[in-house]
């Protein structure tokens, strides 16, 4: 009965990154060349691993389910972004606002999940090199990556879920490039009590425990490269790890940043800063910090390359 007197927003206005006319058209293009770096580079890695049975490795094998994950989150996020820009009316009706913020939480909690995956199989490799082919085998790998999912789909029904049943009376302009839980919920004029416990709980397992797992993995690995005597076998071993080292700090540095704070005394503005290094500066950097700089996929491309060009 209470909720009679009401009339139910039906459409959102994004604010997008900034309300400066002059800042549009550059932003515009800076994001622009972004995507488009994003989709060459994480595609052309998907596709490079696909292709070369040099690559056929469970190191490789998580490396493409990253890629599909950052190119995913990327597309579900930018191209609206982008049409914001260079439109008047930057309108989200609420079955898309709804739709984008689920597949976003699919993927958002898959990156955390696949990264400490990552860290658990440079553990293996490193630590425990002669066990690695029982450890990580086709059948385990397959299982790890199946879960990665698994965790994604079952947090983004439950955030999805509960956001569904706030209502959104008058409020209808988000301050945020794209549908976020905490913009959302600002909105709201019903209680948010359950979204807020629902967020602080993901946040701890999809936030707090992939970080312990990472940082025990690389205090158990630091430790067995210490023990290594040649100075060209620590190296090796340090430039495996020191990619995946930056991208899981600033992935996760950011999102703790926006996540992990109480929706009543965190910035939007200062959100949007941070939310802008894990939804499409990350996705960007990944395939670059992970695989240019790897010597197997060099190589892989080069006779790529070679087959083609002959």
């Amino acid at each position: 009965m209470a909720t009679s007197n009401y009339s139910l927003v039906t459409k959102f206005i994004l604010l997008g990154l900034t309300d400066q006319p002059e800042l549009q058209l550059p932003l515009f293009l800076l994001f622009l060349g972004i995507y488009v770096v994003t989709v060459c580079g994480n595609l052309g890695m998907i596709i490079l691993i696909r292709l070369s049975s040099h690559l056929h490795n469970p190191m490789y094998f998580f490396l493409c389910s990253l890629s599909f994950i950052d190119l995913c989150q990327s597309t579900i996020i930018t191209p609206k972004m982008l049409v914001n820009f260079v439109s008047e009316k930057n309108t989200i009706s609420y079955p898309e606002c709804m739709t984008q913020f689920y597949f976003f939480v699919i993927f958002v909690i898959s990156e955390c999940q696949m990264l400490a995956v990552m860290a658990y199989d440079r553990y293996v490799a490193i630590c425990h090199p002669l066990r690695y082919s029982i450890m990580i085998s086709y059948q385990v790998c397959s299982w790890l990556v199946s879960g990665v999912f698994a965790f994604g789909l079952v947090g983004a029904t439950a955030h999805t879920g509960c956001l569904l049943r706030v209502l959104f009376c008058r409020e209808n302009v988000i301050n945020h490039y794209f549908c976020d839980l905490l913009p959302l919920l600002k909105l709201s004029c019903s209680s948010t009590y359950i979204n807020e416990m629902v967020n602080l709980v993901s946040s701890t397992i999809n936030v707090l425990c992939p970080t312990l797992i990472i940082i025990c993995s690389y205090v158990l690995i630091i430790a067995s490269i210490l023990k290594i005597q040649s100075t060209e076998g620590r190296s090796k071993a340090f430039s495996t790890c020191s990619s995946h080292i930056a991208a899981v700090g600033i992935f996760f540095g950011s999102a703790a940043f926006m996540y992990l704070q109480p929706a009543s005394i965190s910035s939007m503005d200062q959100g949007k800063v941070s939310s802008v290094f894990y939804t499409i500066i990350v996705p960007m950097l990944n395939p670059l910090i992970y695989s240019l700089r790897n010597k197997d996929v060099k190589i892989a491309l080069y006779k790529m390359i070679e087959r083609r060009t002959f």
